[in-house]
């Protein structure tokens, strides 16, 4: 799995601002996993919780502006709920998806959170699911969904109803291996987060196989377990590279053109809640946001942990209108927004 040659396109990936606040229920979020906009410029930010304590789990809505408009979604079976919410996304009417890998599900619901209907049934066989993570919805509103432990993409109307599928378990051209994140391009060609097999691979609106990019690999242009991409109207394409906890673009070639580690500031939301607490705000004005790591000799995941303006457990890339990368820093609670020089 060679990386595209030649050289790339030159462009930089330059860092706007950080939004969001840890918070367990209400406004903030409890270990995010994805984000998506809405056509009336919301974001909707899908909360998953932590291992054995299922605070957190909620959708919240919000803006770039850091206007809060409220929470839906609970934990639970019944309608509206969610037990491991993974993928989110929203077409032009500003219906909301949200995928379920417990439930093998996905719910629907209206821009204001109001629930209007559930689909899928757990499976192997054609519009069957397995493990449905990452959701994008393509220039015909149609839902095509990552089923994950199925290792395959499906596409269905927003009513549930299949219409194509395409992949199979393995490592060869056009084969996956655990998917994770998927991006609907403007050309119409699909780019999938190939999790297992440490690339995104790119087929053509049918599920032709198109191209593979990256490989295993802590180097440029190389991933380990990328979880999510997004391509832009150029063809630019913007990978979570989770394992190895980065972000980096590439150029509509596949070729590598830069990276970020993160830089994250804080947010209005950081800032109001420290404010509001003295002691903290204290406590943190006097703390070491940026130690010296020699001795980790690299180890990534671990300065990540020890760094508050990288970085931690990146799950999630999506561009909003004005083409701005919004990555989901799940274990630091917060999105790092981003936006690629012109």
């Amino acid at each position: 799995m060679a990386l595209a040659t030649g050289s790339a396109q030159t462009a930089s990936l330059n860092y706007v601002m950080t939004l969001g606040v840890a918070a367990m229920e209400g406004r903030g979020f409890y270990y995010p996993v994805d984000t998506a906009t809405g056509p009336n410029g919301r974001l909707y930010v899908l909360g998953r919780g932590h291992d054995g304590d299922p605070r957190g789990i909620q959708v919240c809505v919000m803006d770039v502006d850091s206007e809060y408009y409220g929470v839906f979604g609970l934990v639970g079976e019944a309608d509206g709920q969610f037990i491991w919410p993974a993928g989110i996304a929203i077409d032009s009417e500003g219906t909301v998806y949200v995928s379920d890998e417990h439930l093998n599900r996905i719910s629907v619901f209206d821009a204001s959170g109001t629930f209007l209907l559930k689909w899928g049934n757990s499976g192997s066989g054609a519009g069957e699911l397995n493990g449905p993570n990452g959701l994008a919805v393509d220039a015909e509103d149609r839902l095509l969904v990552v089923d994950h432990r199925n290792h395959r993409v499906q596409r269905f109307t927003k009513d549930g109803d299949l219409i194509s599928s395409f992949g199979e378990e393995g490592g060869g051209p056009g084969q996956l291996n655990l998917p994770w994140g998927v991006a609907a391009a403007s050309s119409g060609d699909v780019y999938v987060a190939d999790w297992g097999n440490h690339r995104v691979q790119r087929f053509a609106a049918d599920g032709e196989f198109v191209a593979s990019y990256g490989g295993p690999g802590e180097g440029d242009g190389l991933f380990h377990r990328p979880s999510s991409v997004a391509v832009d109207t150029e063809g630019f394409i913007f990978v979570a590279d989770w394992g190895n906890e980065r972000i980096q673009m590439l150029d509509p070639d596949g070729r590598f053109v830069a990276k970020s580690r993160g830089e994250a500031t804080t947010s209005p939301w950081a800032q109001s809640f420290l404010d509001a607490n003295v002691q903290e705000a204290e406590a943190r004005s006097e703390s070491d946001l940026d130690p010296d790591l020699a001795f980790l000799e690299g180890n990534v995941r671990e300065e990540s942990h020890h760094t508050q303006t990288y970085f931690w457990s990146p799950t999630s890339v999506k561009l909003d209108a004005e083409e701005r990368l919004h990555v989901t820093d799940r274990n630091r609670h917060r999105i790092q927004v981003f936006e690629r020089s012109r």
